[in-house]
């Protein structure tokens, strides 16, 4: 339980990392248009953390090719930027980005549309963002672990889509992936959430079914009908009146920290 508890100097550093990937979010938004491929995104991004003198935590990590995750329609997670992938009018795309500064993670990933996109699109990004700020509007020191993917899937499952079951949110300081593991569904993980605690939410929710597969290269996760996919996710922080969302952005429907009087 201990090692979950960050201190007060690890938290801040968590928060100066946070502040970047996010800024990385907000600063790639202008550059998702028609006709960009998913390679020149994730160079544009690449190049943004060097700058800030900070380094692409995916770049590497366990081989994996590229310095961001860029998923489109019906890719679930982890999908390699390539030059061949060109985005189109109507496409929906997670951007993925974890940056290591000062020896510190942060990880969050959003939604971006491509030109106008159908009601369906729109529709289930929307649910998605809704069921992770469902969860972090519960979040505070003292309840159980297992409460947010209660809250997630049954927000989710109420609106008619279904939840990813095979990744999971996780602890998250100076590893890329700590305890504990954060699940979006329903489980009778009875870990007490305690003041200091740093982890990732991260939903993965599917407009059809909640099945997916991975592809050959070991990485590119799919839904298996072929359904489209969405994703948002936030580094938080558990404190005693609710919860800091260390990435949060300019484009968020939510406030930085969220206190209990907020959530009552």
């Amino acid at each position: 339980m201990n090692c979950m508890i960050k201190k007060e100097s690890e938290i801040e550093k968590i928060r100066i990392s946070g502040k970047l990937a996010a800024k990385v979010l907000e600063m790639i938004e202008e550059y998702v248009q028609p006709d960009i491929s998913t390679e020149e995104l994730n160079n544009i991004c690449h190049d943004f953390i060097n700058q800030n003198n900070a380094i692409p935590a995916c770049l590497g990590y366990h081989g994996f090719p590229k310095s961001v995750c860029i998923s489109v329609n019906d890719v679930v997670c982890h999908g390699i930027p390539s030059k061949n992938q060109i985005l189109k009018i109507g496409d929906i795309v997670n951007i993925d980005v974890t940056v290591i500064k000062d020896n510190y993670y942060a990880d969050t990933s959003k939604m971006f549309f491509v030109g106008k996109t159908n009601i369906l699109s729109k529709r289930l990004c929307k649910v998605t963002q809704e069921s992770l700020y469902a969860a972090l509007n519960i979040i505070k020191s003292g309840i159980p672990l297992f409460k947010i993917g209660e809250t997630i899937e049954n927000y989710v499952e109420n609106h008619g889509f279904s939840v990813v079951k095979e990744y999971c949110g996780h602890g998250i300081g100076s590893s890329f992936h700590e305890e504990p593991h954060v699940l979006h569904y329903k489980n009778n993980n009875k870990l007490i959430l305690k003041e200091g605690m740093i982890f990732t939410i991260e939903p993965m929710v599917n407009a059809g079914k909640s099945e997916v597969k991975c592809m050959k290269d070991g990485w590119t996760v799919k839904t298996k009908d072929h359904s489209l996919s969405a994703q948002y996710e936030h580094t938080i922080l558990v404190t005693n009146y609710g919860c800091d969302i260390l990435t949060w952005h300019k484009q968020d429907k939510i406030l930085p920290s969220l206190t209990t009087s907020l959530t009552k």
